[in-house]
């Protein structure tokens, strides 16, 4: 009987964690799928129709849970041949509503997190002499975004984790993919905090998140994820939208900073607190959900919408 390969996906609960998990289970995987929440661990699970997944409660921010999630799938030296790091939350308001408490929340979730899994896997890796590990940054680790200051300076230490693990793993048979999406279709935008003005944030974001021309939709992105972290490759943009982003910080900076300035303006100021994305839906514009209605459709089939309006802001590394 031939031993199907294992995978380790860490925050696949919900949105694009989700379904990547469900890519590599058709690919003939065994997932161990790792989050903080049981629930929607436990809703995951049973939308993979029977797959052979497994499911731990596991805080990324933590380096010995992660260490002791590897070490339960895989004893005695043995190596999973996939790591993913997708764990994260996605905070936007402008920088009047910042706090360093949500700096450190995004750091360490999307900067630690992504470490504390390299580290539990790499050396079994290279022991075995083979192994693909793949960390999700994204567009917003290549550029910095307004309104989303603490998230683009998690994806850029996320972006700078994956180029020096694969510089530095070079000719040992293991890999690091560092995972640059532009904005996807994922359902994310349910699940987001929103703080300045919540309901005029939720209202330029939410639309951004889903609408097909602003969008990736969300199970393109898993499998163009999983090909190239199979395939060892150093960088994955996964569309035009972050390769000209790449181009435009490369060759001109300073110009694509202050055009990213003006955008900014054009943005919502404020000092509120943060509100969870289905409560700034409620007080968002009818017109809003218009735009958002592939967003939704999205959300349902990746877990994304289980939480009642009025519920605190989800906890991290989901």
């Amino acid at each position: 009987m031939t031993t199907k390969p294992s995978a380790l996906v860490a925050g696949a609960s919900r949105g694009l964690g989700l379904l990547i998990a469900r890519e590599l289970v058709e690919q003939g995987f065994t997932v161990h799928l790792c989050a903080r929440d049981a629930d929607e661990l436990r809703r995951a699970a049973a939308s993979l129709d029977g797959a052979p997944v497994t499911t731990d409660v596991v805080d990324v921010r933590d380096a010995e849970a992660v260490q002791a999630w590897v070490d339960r799938h895989h004893p005695a030296g043995a190596a999973p041949e996939v790591a993913i790091h997708v764990a994260g939350i996605i905070q936007v308001g402008p920088w009047q509503a910042v706090t360093a408490e949500m700096v450190a929340d995004c750091v360490d979730i999307m900067t630690k997190g992504p470490a504390h899994l390299a580290l539990a896997v790499t050396p079994r890796m290279v022991e075995q002499g083979r192994g693909r590990i793949g960390i999700v940054a994204s567009v917003g680790g290549v550029a910095g975004v307004p309104h989303l200051v603490p998230y683009s300076t998690a994806k850029f230490g996320a972006a700078g984790l994956a180029y020096g693990l694969h510089a530095e793993l070079s000719g040992t048979g293991v890999t690091c993919t560092a995972i640059c999406p532009p904005p996807m279709r994922t359902g994310s935008h349910l699940h987001a905090q929103y703080s300045g003005q919540p309901e005029k944030e939720y209202s330029w974001f939410a639309p951004g998140a889903s609408l097909p021309l602003l969008a990736l939709d969300g199970e393109v992105a898993a499998r163009r994820i999983v090909r190239d972290v199979l395939a060892g490759r150093p960088v994955s943009d996964l569309s035009p939208l972050t390769w000209l982003a790449r181009r435009a910080m490369g060759i001109a900076p300073a110009t694509t900073v202050r055009a990213l300035g003006l955008a900014g303006r054009l943005l919502p100021g404020g000092t509120g607190a943060p509100r969870a994305g289905l409560d700034a839906r409620r007080a968002a514009p009818g017109w809003v959900d218009r735009l958002t209605r592939r967003g939704d459709a999205m959300a349902g089939r990746t877990n994304e919408t289980e939480r009642a309006a009025g519920d605190p802001p989800p906890g991290p590394g989901a």
